[in-house]
């Protein structure tokens, strides 16, 4: 509640766009500011360099201003200057500090509540992982496994939890990532986007499957979506929660993808199927 407030003060100064959008932003204005700075700063100590070098040549002694043991040196007529370039630099940097402050309630903000009144448009995905998958549910109670469909040009807030043991489910291309906690929900979004495939993957060490714990968000058009999920989806979705069958994964090369032996509790082994490794980015058919 406090972020929303403030993001209404910010008024004009409030970013726009995806979450990904933002954080470029954010880099770029600390990339350039950082690299003026320092273009500055190091043009100064070269320049001081140059011109107080030792050309091998001494002052006399009588035009050599030292301090005398007692008295106060005077200043050098300088302080104005130093004054107004430390004034500058300050509002510089606090305006920096507070823009990017505001850039990140903004990033926040998006994964509040949907009851807010703000934030009443888009799309919410609950979505649960476990050893070694994801499974996601729709506002209208249909379930997907290993693939997310979102609808294109809408914000996606994302309710993230596990079934068994700590993940964390991320999307590289949207910059976004948040931890899946049993018994807990950590929430965080993204959009919008364009139409296409991005890859999902888990940045939580969770077990000998690990690395093979992926998926795919599809994006689709907004009117293919909700014709989509007007009824289950066959072989993907399902309404009562449980687990859908899902097709024998394939390598991108369209052979088959390799298996994993993965122990179980009792000392025997259940073999996965690898899935494939997606392309980072967009996949555009």
């Amino acid at each position: 509640m406090q972020g929303g407030l403030l993001l209404q003060v910010a008024g004009q100064l409030e970013p726009d766009g995806s979450r990904a959008e933002v954080f470029g932003t954010i880099f770029e204005v600390f990339l350039i500011l950082g690299t003026v700075v320092g273009v500055v700063v190091i043009g100064y100590m070269l320049y001081n360099a140059y011109k107080y070098r030792d050309d091998g040549t001494a002052p006399a002694e009588d035009e050599v201003d030292r301090p005398t043991l007692g008295e106060l040196p005077e200043g050098g007529g300088h302080g104005r200057k130093l004054l107004l370039s430390f004034t500058l630099s300050a509002i510089i940097v606090l305006s920096l500090i507070l823009w990017t402050y505001w850039a990140l309630l903004y990033v926040e903000a998006g994964a509040a509540q949907p009851a807010e009144p703000e934030l009443e448009d888009g799309t919410t995905v609950d979505v649960t992982g476990y050893q070694f998958g994801w499974r996601f549910e729709y506002p209208n109670g249909n379930t997907s496994e290993g693939t997310m469909y979102v609808p294109e040009g809408e914000r996606v807030r994302i309710v993230v939890t596990s079934a068994d043991v700590m993940h964390n489910f991320g999307i590289p291309a949207f910059q976004t990532k948040t931890d899946a906690i049993p018994g807990q929900t950590t929430r965080t979004w993204f959009g919008p986007v364009d139409e296409g495939q991005y890859t999902i993957k888990c940045y939580e060490l969770c077990g000998a499957g690990h690395s093979y714990m992926t998926g795919t968000v599809a994006v689709i058009d907004a009117d293919e979506y909700e014709r989509m999920f007007e009824e289950p989806m066959n072989g993907t979705n399902s309404t009562d929660g449980g687990n859908a069958s899902v097709a024998p994964a394939t390598a991108t090369d369209g052979s088959a993808a390799p298996a994993v032996a993965v122990p179980t509790d009792g000392g025997a082994t259940t073999t996965l199927a690898a899935r494939p490794a997606a392309t980072e980015g967009v996949l555009r058919a």
